[in-house]
């Protein structure tokens, strides 16, 4: 029996979230969460300075004597692009900017990187991943049927943080993460069947059982590793700044298009072409999971946007017919198949096969960064 439609009465997160509740009122549990226990702390910013300015000495003082005080992954996106201005242009920070060069990225995010960094004399290390072998693990997962098709991207990335905190002793990464912007994330239910995504163990998995391959060039992760080794073992400290200080996503936008010439792109993730591809077009289409309803949420929630304007974005796809032809042609290419093969598995059926993972450590560390108050984001 098909689920009854609802609409959060509040922001446009919907039963598209197979678990989604709704109170008496026709509100969601994530916008009540919001108010009982983000925006009391958060304020949208306002009067952090003195816990900010005490976490900049920290980072400071860590990085004496050293060429670097902390690691910042810029993606070429708007929330590390931000961030990368605020750390070095306003608190003066000197990160470690490295960027992960998966073989997808777009053109105007490889401008908007390179453009950031030149006029803040950033000298930016580029981790080049072996393009066949992504290929080969983006081919397998497209195989798995289900939503989490970015974990090899994904896994990519948060390795290398990893890799680069252990290897240049620097004890603080600074993530770009934002209860501005990101308050709202993703429903756990919209990645049905997949693992999480720094789990080595799921990945391995998933090539074993669809590509029957190992990787020689790929750098892997563990959860231990990620979410205990480094934070408790090894004091390494991941500190999202953005939430010490005030701003809307408007401003961000303005103040990089006016410093940097920074391209605003039309989407959240648009700047590579596998997840545009993904998130634009393969999601709405196979699941009918769309990525802007938790984006568009997270601005209602937090005031930047009224759920009227949000509900009429939402009336258009993300992309139109001709750009998603054209992005489904790219991938095909890219991925080295046929668009027939490629059609194919967006028509399998959405029954899913079991993953070795080891997902209890993700979820112990994220109930353990709740209590502690460490982790400001509403996940259902």
């Amino acid at each position: 029996m098909e689920r009854e439609y609802k609409i959060c009465q509040k922001c446009v997160m919907d039963s598209s979230d197979k678990t989604l509740t709704f109170d008496d009122k026709g509100v969601c549990p994530r916008c009540n969460e919001y108010e009982t226990r983000i925006v009391k702390w958060w304020n949208h910013g306002e009067g952090h300075e003195e816990e900010l300015n005490k976490l900049l000495d920290e980072v400071k003082a860590s990085g004496k004597g050293k060429k670097y005080d902390c690691i910042l992954g810029l993606s070429g996106g708007l929330d590390s692009s931000y961030l990368l201005h605020l750390a070095v242009a306003k608190w003066g920070l000197r990160p470690f900017v490295f960027h992960v060069d998966a073989g997808w990225n777009l053109p105007v995010a490889e401008q908007n990187i390179r453009r950031i960094c030149d006029k803040l004399g950033i000298e930016l290390h580029i981790e080049k991943i072996d393009f066949e072998e992504m290929r080969q693990m983006q081919l397998a997962f497209f195989k798995t049927g289900h939503a989490g098709l970015d974990a090899p991207q994904d896994h990519a990335f948060i390795a290398q943080v990893d890799k680069f905190s252990e290897k240049l002793g620097v004890k603080y990464i600074l993530n770009g993460y934002n209860i501005c912007t990101e308050i709202v994330a993703n429903p756990a239910s919209w990645n049905e069947g997949a693992g999480p995504t720094a789990d080595k163990t799921y990945l391995k998995d998933v090539m074993k059982k669809h590509g029957g391959f190992k990787t020689k060039n790929y750098v892997y992760t563990t959860g231990f590793r990620h979410k205990f080794w480094l934070p408790y073992v090894k004091g390494v400290k991941t500190v999202h700044l953005l939430n010490y200080v005030p701003f809307t996503k408007k401003e961000m936008i303005e103040t990089l298009v006016n410093e940097y010439g920074y391209e605003p792109y039309k989407q959240k993730h648009f700047e590579d072409l596998l997840t545009k591809f993904i998130e634009g077009w393969w999601l709405p289409t196979r699941f009918g999971y769309d990525i802007r309803k938790a984006q568009l949420s997270s601005l209602v929630v937090t005031g930047q946007m009224t759920r009227e304007e949000a509900l009429d974005i939402l009336k258009e796809p993300p992309l139109t017919e001709e750009e998603s032809k054209e992005l489904f042609s790219q991938v095909a290419k890219k991925l080295q198949i046929s668009e027939e093969e490629l059609m194919s598995y967006h028509r399998m059926p959405k029954k899913y096969i079991k993953y070795r993972n080891k997902s209890w450590v993700f979820k112990l560390g994220i109930k353990l960064y709740t209590m502690l108050g460490l982790d400001k984001r509403i996940r259902r």
